[in-house]
């Protein structure tokens, strides 16, 4: 079960931690946030609860470029 963090954030067990993306070919990053990706919002601006899904926000763990993927692709890297 997840809880709102504010922000349309949500709470996830493997918030901070290195998780491996099966969708995109095994890659390993740390992950950053549950959130709905809203890049179509062209004033940047939230409101409200947008009406998207939310999205797992992945970084490398060197840091670098985020990523998303779905949240379900995602598993604790060992």
């Amino acid at each position: 079960m997840t809880t709102s963090l504010g922000l349309c954030h949500q709470s996830h067990p493997l918030l901070g931690h290195l998780v491996v993306d099966h969708a995109h070919d095994g890659r390993v990053g740390v992950l950053r946030a549950i959130a709905p990706d809203l890049t179509d919002n062209r004033y940047r601006l939230v409101v409200m609860n947008p009406d998207a899904p939310p999205v797992a926000w992945l970084a490398p763990e060197g840091g670098g470029l985020e990523w998303t993927t779905s949240p379900d692709a995602i598993e604790a890297a060992r």
